[in-house]
């Protein structure tokens, strides 16, 4: 079904027109007309976006960016701050359970790996809808944006951001930051109470875990296929045995663990933790900008590679306002909108576009700051939060 929609619009839209320049019986506007219809039909609509809501820069960013799109299109974005958006996933799949295929509670979705998967396979996203967004252009298809955590987009969701996993450190205190699992155990153990992770399956604490395993496994090709249970045990048996020396020494001896990455960046801030885990290359450098972090906090990666994927927006199958959703994708994808959210004096987060569709500031941040790592198969990820739970949930 997905790939065979876009192939129909393309067709259709390859007719020729008359010579008087009427459209022929049946045929769809030409692609400008029909965003025209879609920004003529988003006037006047309220978009519920629900998105993370844990980093102050973020909440910020889009506050001007709802301010942007009411004054330069009628469109008013509404930020629903979630924790996670599982439930999310879980509130579209009740509604179509219950036929509720109109008139969704949610407009758009910040989303990616294993919540994409599930929303794709219970057909929880309508039809492709990237092909209409004029910004897509402008997208730099060389970077991850093709695939989410392996599953293919297909049109499904548009690419918003790039995150890596990193360390931000407190140079003033750890005056060589760790590059590696085994140098990352070895310091806990020098400096303990210093360092800990969120819960999963907090992203980031799942992001952790997935990090670790990826550091520890000499053939990774197994993680990006569907886990099976002998694949499975063998190769996080290290993982397991590595965060069993690690937990005595993190922060509360690894009896308690932080809810959020925003309560770990606090108690670095507050000078309980020398790191905290970020998945935004960019987060330190604004947090340090913005005084909400100490001069001497700087990103620091795996030098294997930093485990990095694709953030994206999607708009489910029911939504009130998907013409409202779109014409917010498109603004969020303006080189104007990329720019702002690039630069760490507002969010620090990479752009997705290609360097030459950016004003020349933004242009000099590189979307992969760190060597890259992809993304697992998202059935590890469930498996991996599952197998914490049980060795590890208090």
């Amino acid at each position: 079904m997905f790939k065979t929609l876009p192939l129909l619009k393309t067709l259709v839209c390859a007719l020729p027109l008359l010579a008087s320049g009427a459209l022929l019986a049946g045929e769809n506007p030409a692609p400008d007309a029909r965003w025209q219809q879609t920004l003529d039909e988003a006037k006047g609509q309220t978009v519920y976006f629900n998105a993370w809501g844990g980093s102050p820069e973020i909440n910020g960013y889009l506050v001007w960016a709802g301010q942007e799109l009411e004054r330069q299109y009628g469109v008013k974005l509404v930020q629903v701050k979630v924790d996670d958006i599982a439930p999310s996933v879980s509130q579209l799949l009740a509604n179509k359970q219950a036929g509720k295929n109109t008139g969704g509670p949610i407009d758009l979705l910040w989303v990616n790996g294993e919540n994409f998967k599930a929303l794709k396979e219970q057909g929880l996203l309508g039809v492709p809808f990237t092909g209409e967004l004029p910004n897509m252009a402008l997208v730099d298809m060389n970077l991850p944006v093709s695939e989410d955590f392996t599953v293919p987009v297909e049109g499904l969701e548009a690419p918003w951001g790039i995150g890596q996993l990193n360390l931000m450190a407190n140079g003033e205190e750890v005056a060589t930051p760790p590059t590696s699992a085994t140098a990352l155990l070895a310091w806990a153990r020098a400096n303990p109470g210093r360092f800990t992770y969120p819960k999963p399956p907090q992203f980031h604490g799942s992001s952790f875990l997935k990090q670790i395993l990826l550091e520890l496994t000499p053939d990774p090709a197994p993680l990006y296929r569907e886990a099976t249970d002998a694949e499975f045990d063998r190769l996080t048996a290290p993982l397991w045995a590595w965060l069993d020396e690690l937990h005595p020494a993190l922060w509360r001896k690894g009896k308690l663990f932080p809810a959020s990455a925003a309560e770990t960046r606090q108690l670095l801030d507050d000078g309980e933790l020398a790191m905290a885990i970020s998945f935004n290359p960019g987060e330190a450098q604004s947090a340090v900008q913005n005084g909400a972090l100490p001069p001497g906090v700087v990103a620091v990666a795996m030098a294997k590679g930093a485990l990095t994927n694709s953030h994206f927006l999607a708009i489910p199958f029911n939504a009130s306002a998907r013409a409202g959703a779109k014409v917010a994708v498109n603004f969020l994808l303006s080189p104007a909108a990329q720019a702002r959210k690039a630069d760490p004096a507002f969010w620090g987060d990479p752009s997705v576009l290609r360097t030459d569709a950016l004003p020349a500031s933004a242009s000099q941040t590189p979307a992969l700051r760190f060597k890259a790592v992809a993304e697992p198969h998202p059935s590890w990820q469930l498996r991996l939060e599952a197998a914490w739970a049980e060795r590890y949930g208090h």
